[in-house]
């Protein structure tokens, strides 16, 4: 018997038409959709098939993505999926916790939809900047930032530990690229700048952290069902207040997803399923723990191939 546990992820695995095949054979699709929808006073299906522009504006992208990881978990859960464990990627850990029954989908729709508009907020246009490195260790990637931020003035951290050998950085625009270029003098094989409009988990976050704080004191929290491994702590928690503290924390701490996979490993886990558009945790996981199986489950094909295994 497999020991599971669903994976969530965050910004970037978003893309036009996601799920469309997958709607044609599970109407629930359209209607988990459809329940977002009314929430957001907008047709969010429409947005996700037809408008790549619309989509990737961070308020809207979040609920988009929170909205489709849950509409594939719904099918699993009536095919009868027990996992033991979840745990999401940034903005995926809001899908884990819906998924567990912590938040209702409504709440977290909307919750996440004014996380969004709270980060844009936090840093205007140009003002902020994130860089994947590739090739250098943690350590290395750390120094260097520190350095950079004491020699700048300015904010520059790393902010998610993806994987051995992938480390991303974000910071105040100048400071993150002179960092980003020091880890490329300092041996990195890549330092590549980010399509994002948002400098997502430092220090620069700090405000919306606080507005997320307030939004988050009016939602109810349930226990959870399945336990959920956060992203900041690497621990699971059932005590609503320290859940609400440690997404706060999210928005302005590091995700540790490599010590998140590395944690279920442990735990005994042995496939890992993806649930959400894309495959980019399932790459992530296997440079993690390549004793663990991996599947991402987002179409037909993959549902039926995760039905027959």
């Amino acid at each position: 018997m497999s020991r599971i546990a669903c994976v969530f992820p965050g910004q970037g695995s978003q893309a036009v038409g996601m799920l469309k095949e997958l709607s044609e054979t599970h109407p629930s699709v359209i209607e988990t959709f459809s329940q977002a929808s009314a929430v957001l006073g907008y047709d969010l299906w429409d947005l996700v098939q037809n408008n790549a522009e619309k989509l990737n504006e961070t308020q809207v992208t979040q609920p988009a993505l929170l909205t489709a990881s849950v509409a594939i978990y719904r099918i699993l859960a009536e095919q009868g999926i027990e996992p033991e464990y979840m745990a999401g990627h940034s903005l995926g850990e809001y899908s884990a916790l819906v998924c567990s029954g912590v938040i209702a989908f409504e709440d977290a729709v909307k919750l996440v939809e004014s996380r969004g508009k709270f980060m844009q907020q936090a840093v205007p246009a140009g003002a902020g900047a994130m860089y994947a490195i590739i090739g250098l260790d943690d350590e290395a990637i750390a120094d260097i930032c520190h350095q950079t931020a004491i020699a700048t003035g300015d904010v520059v951290a790393p902010v998610n530990f993806n994987s051995p050998g992938q480390v991303v950085i974000a910071g105040e625009t100048k400071a993150a690229e002179q960092a980003a270029a020091a880890c490329k003098e300092a041996g990195a094989k890549r330092a590549l700048p980010l399509s994002v409009s948002v400098p997502s988990h430092c220090e620069l976050m700090r405000p919306a952290a606080d507005q997320l704080d307030d939004a988050l004191a009016n939602i109810t929290i349930n226990e959870p069902s399945v336990k959920v491994v956060n992203n900041v702590d690497v621990a699971v928690e059932s005590n609503p207040d320290t859940i609400r503290n440690a997404l706060v924390r999210q928005l302005y701490c590091p995700v540790q997803w490599t010590k998140t996979i590395e944690f279920l490993a442990a735990e005994g886990i042995d496939t890992v399923i993806e649930i959400g558009p894309g495959k980019v945790l399932t790459g992530l996981g296997k440079r993690i723990a390549n004793t663990v199986n991996y599947i991402a489950i987002n179409t037909p094909d993959t549902l039926t191939a995760w039905q027959e295994a």
